[in-house]
């Protein structure tokens, strides 16, 4: 595998922007880098020693197939089910349709009681039976398999949405760049690797905002690839839709593109109205997380949506089409919070983040999208005055202004978010429940005790033993639970 598989691997993936500067420094790449640019690729590549091995997964979760399920029902009806992908669940509900024949017509989404034949179906119709089904204990069997099947690959389905939506929060439609238009322009896929990697880095345990995902090898890198005499904007705007790289498009393109994240909005704003838990359990303007909800499926939509919206929006403003917004604008969505990281922020002399606030006086946004609720561009202005915001200014009403390059910092290793310095102590406190929150697992105390404490570089905090939160610590002291 070359250097460009290589990097094209990394998109929808989770590897370190080292690791892509390594390969960028390491492939075969014919051209001259300006100084600051090679200045800055030696330096995050080497950032790692060559021997580090990180304790983190270098992968986002992937989808379980139906390999086994597939055999089952193989085997049962007797038939050769090799030509069905384990992972293909529209073929897989075509299989069972076809096999559901056999059994009286049983198809994906039947009930298991409301829709079984019963004794006396199975006697007046013995023609839709396949010989040996009629009776009850074989039809059940068939049956059987094919909804173990099905349920099955209804867990596919979700998994695999799961996991296209946290490609989408996170990097866009990087992930979709087919190979063979990757490697026909070099210098942005090196920008789009190295900017997808900075994209996918994990959230740390930190009252302070995130870094600037352009650092100051993407921008470099980003400059190169802008300048170039045949740069492909249209791949680089599925991954960075910036209105600097918007502004090199087409008209169909644009419009292609404003189509293609307009329908990813709406995909997703079903999905939030399904999920969201009600005004009843949710305080809006604190958007504190609740024992039983599940904050993770709730934050990785509101990410994917936020996304969306975010390059829609730069779309939209691309095309001089900002007055659209005026009769209609579905805003942001805000992710559920923690207890003890809401804590921590007022505790510190923080607050609840202003754009909570904006979000909580406006209708819901999947309700403005669908048009059942008014939110008009006067509405946004006066939530975002009354937050202390500026509607534009702050994303509410136009795309984000860029600021300035980060300063890159290593990649650390983290366990519940908090920064380890050291892989494998890294990896002993993840196994023993360090920073979750909840009890040290059984057998893990000493291992635990043993951490020295300067490997903990970042703060974390620290729970009382009844379990109540008591604040943070920083690294350097005793406490790893």
């Amino acid at each position: 595998m070359g250097w460009v598989e290589d990097l094209h691997a990394t998109l929808d993936r989770r590897a370190t922007p080292e690791h892509v500067a390594s390969v960028i420094r390491g492939g075969g790449i014919t051209v001259s880098w300006p100084a600051d640019v090679r200045v800055d690729l030696r330096r995050v590549a080497s950032a790692r020693p060559p021997w580090y091995v990180t304790s983190m997964s270098e992968d986002f979760e992937r989808a379980d197939d139906c390999r086994d399920q597939l055999t089952a029902a193989g085997r049962m009806f007797g038939v050769d089910v090799s030509h069905v992908q384990p992972d293909d669940v529209p073929a897989i509900g075509a299989l069972i349709t076809e096999l559901g024949q056999r059994v009286g017509g049983w198809k994906p989404g039947d009930d298991w009681k409301a829709d079984r034949r019963n004794k006396s179906d199975r006697r007046a119709a013995p023609y839709a039976f396949a010989p040996g089904l009629e009776s009850k204990r074989q039809y059940n069997r068939h049956v059987r398999v094919l909804r173990h099947l099905w349920d099955k690959a209804e867990r596919t389905r979700g998994m695999q949405r799961q996991r296209e939506l946290v490609l989408l929060g996170r990097s866009g439609f990087a992930s979709r760049i087919p190979l063979d238009r990757f490697a026909a322009d070099p210098v942005t896929a090196c920008f789009i690797a190295y900017y997808t990697a900075r994209k996918n880095l994990r959230r740390e345990f930190t009252t302070a905002g995130r870094d600037n995902t352009i650092d100051q090898l993407a921008q470099g890198l980003l400059t190169m690839a802008v300048n170039g005499p045949a740069a492909d904007f249209e791949m680089l705007a599925w991954a960075y839709p910036r209105p600097a790289v918007l502004a090199n498009l087409t008209a169909g393109q644009l419009g292609g593109l404003l189509g293609d994240w307009h329908a990813v909005m709406a995909g997703i704003a079903a999905e939030l109205e399904r999920a969201w838990p009600g005004d009843e359990h949710v305080n809006r303007m604190t958007m504190i997380v609740r024992r039983g909800m599940d904050s993770s499926t709730w934050n990785t939509m509101a990410q994917a949506w936020n996304a969306a919206r975010a390059a829609w929006l730069g779309c939209v403003a691309a095309s001089g089409a900002l007055a659209l917004l005026e009769p209609a604008c579905p805003g942001k969505v805000m992710r559920l919070m923690a207890a003890d990281l809401a804590y921590w922020h007022q505790s510190s002399g923080g607050d609840v983040d202003p754009n909570t606030s904006v979000w909580a006086r406006l209708p819901l946004p999947w309700q403005v999208l669908a048009g059942t609720h008014p939110c008009s561009g006067a509405d946004v202005r006066a939530a975002c005055a009354e937050a202390g915001l500026d509607a534009a200014g702050s994303g509410w009403l136009a795309p984000l202004a860029d600021g300035a390059p980060a300063v890159f910092r290593p990649t650390p290793d983290l366990v519940h978010g908090i920064a380890v310095s050291d892989p494998a102590w890294a990896a002993v406190l993840r196994a023993g429940g360090a920073f979750s929150g909840k009890k040290i697992k059984a057998g893990y105390e000493a291992s635990l005790a043993a951490v020295p404490p300067d490997v903990i570089t970042g703060p974390r905090p620290a729970y009382g033993p009844a379990g109540q939160y008591l604040g943070t610590v920083t690294g350097g002291e005793e406490t790893h639970a």
